[in-house]
C-alpha cells in the first residue's frame, strides 16, 4: 500500500495534471463509464463541522474509492486550513486497499480545475475581466487556474472580510494581472468572468448585476442549504453542472429547482460539451453558468494521479499492509 503526503502530493500533481484529470472524469462520467454514489455529508454537533464521505467508481480507468473529510471553520485561526480529508484508493479487482492520498491540497487544486475547465470550455473567447467572489484559502487556486484558460487584463474581486483581499491581490500580483478590491454590483458589472468561492447561506450575486455574455462557475455550494447566486440569475443562464443528481440536491441549483425557476431538464454535465454532444456557448450575449458541486471522481481521479506520479519518482512510502 501507499502513502502520498500532503507534501509529496504538492510536489508532484500541478495544475495542468489536475486539469487533464478532472477533465477526462468528467467526460467519463457524461459518457457513463463513471459514476458517484450518494454523498454522506453531516453537521457532527461540534466544532461547527461539516464531515463526510464522496465515492465513486470510475470503470474506464478502474478508480474505486472515497474521500473522507470536511470542513472546519476553526481551522484558519489554529494555522490550519479549514477543509481537512483524506482520499482511500482500492484496487477495483480485488477491493484491497492501495493508497492512503493526503487530500486537502487535492481537493483545493481539483475545484480549481473544475472551474477553468468550465471557463476553457463556455467563457467568451474575448474575457478580459475575471471576478472573484471570496478570497479564502481556495480563492487563490481558483485565481491562478482561471488565469490560465483566457488571456484576462485585470482582476476585481469582493470578499466577506475585506481585510483577506490583499492576499488574492499578491497572487494576480505574482501572475501579472492588476488588481481591484470592488462592491459586488461593480463586480458583476466589469467582469466577463465570475468565480464565486465562498460557505455563504445567502445570495452573494443578483441577476440585475451580471452583464450579458457572462460565464459563472459557483464553486461553493457543496451542502444542502449553501447559497451563493440569486435563483433568478440561474434561472436567466444556460446551466452546465458537474453531476446534475448533486446539482439539483446540494448545488446552487437547489434553489432555483426548489422555486420552480427551472427543472431538471434545464441543466446540461459538462463532459456533454467535453464531449461534444452539446455545443455549450451559442452565442456572445448568452449568460453561461457551471454549478461546480464537487463530486467523489474528482477526488478519486487527482488521487490516482498523485499515487502513480508519487511512486514513479519514489517519493511514496510503501508498506505491507
Amino acid at each position: 500500500m501507499l502513502i502520498v503526503s500532503e507534501d509529496v502530493c504538492r510536489e508532484v500533481v500541478g495544475r495542468a495534471d489536475a486539469f487533464q484529470a478532472i477533465e477526462a472524469v468528467f467526460a467519463a462520467m457524461a459518457r457513463g463509464d463513471a459514476y458517484n454514489f450518494p454523498v454522506i455529508r453531516e453537521a457532527i454537533g461540534h466544532a461547527d463541522a461539516l464531515y463526510g464521505f464522496k465515492s465513486g467508481f470510475d470503470r474506464a480507468g478502474l478508480v474505486l474509492g472515497l474521500k473522507s473529510g470536511g470542513y472546519w471553520p476553526g481551522n484558519m485561526a489554529k494555522g490550519l486550513t479549514n477543509h481537512q480529508s483524506t482520499v482511500f484508493l482500492f484496487d477495483a479487482d480485488t477491493g484491497q486497499l492501495k493508497a492512503l492520498v493526503g487530500g486537502n491540497y487535492l481537493t483545493a487544486v481539483r475545484t480549481a480545475a473544475a472551474s477553468s475547465i468550465s471557463i476553457a470550455h463556455l467563457a467568451r473567447k474575448d474575457a478580459k475581466v475575471l471576478g472573484m467572489v471570496g478570497a479564502g484559502h481556495q480563492a487563490g487556486f481558483q485565481l491562478r487556474a482561471a488565469a490560465e484558460q483566457r488571456d484576462f487584463d485585470k482582476v476585481v474581486a469582493w470578499n466577506f472580510h475585506p481585510d483577506m483581499l490583499p492576499g488574492l491581490g499578491k497572487i494576480a500580483a505574482e501572475i501579472g494581472l492588476p488588481f481591484e478590491a470592488v462592491e459586488r454590483e461593480q463586480l458583476g458589472a466589469q467582469a466577463d468572468v465570475i468565480i464565486s468561492i465562498t460557505s455563504a447561506h445567502e445570495a452573494l450575486m443578483m441577476k440585475d448585476w451580471v452583464k450579458p455574455g457572462t460565464h459563472i462557475a459557483c464553486m461553493g455550494t457543496d451542502t444542502k442549504g449553501k447559497q451563493e447566486i440569486d435563483p433568478a440569475l440561474v434561472a436567466a443562464a444556460t446551466v452546465f453542472t458537474d453531476e446534475i443528481a448533486q446539482s439539483i440536491t446540494i448545488g446552487e441549483c437547489q434553489h432555483a429547482i426548489a422555486a420552480r425557476l427551472i427543472t431538471q431538464a434545464d441543466i446540461t454535465p459538462i463532459g456533454d460539451v467535453i464531449n461534444a454532444k452539446h455545443p455549450g456557448r451559442t452565442s456572445p450575449d448568452q449568460i453561461t453558468l457551471f454549478d461546480g458541486t464537487g463530486v467523489g471522481l474528482q477526488d478519486l481521479a487527482v488521487a490516482s494521479v498523485a499515487a502513480k506520479l508519487a511512486e514513479a519518482q519514489g517519493k511514496a512510502q510503501v508498506i505491507a499492509l
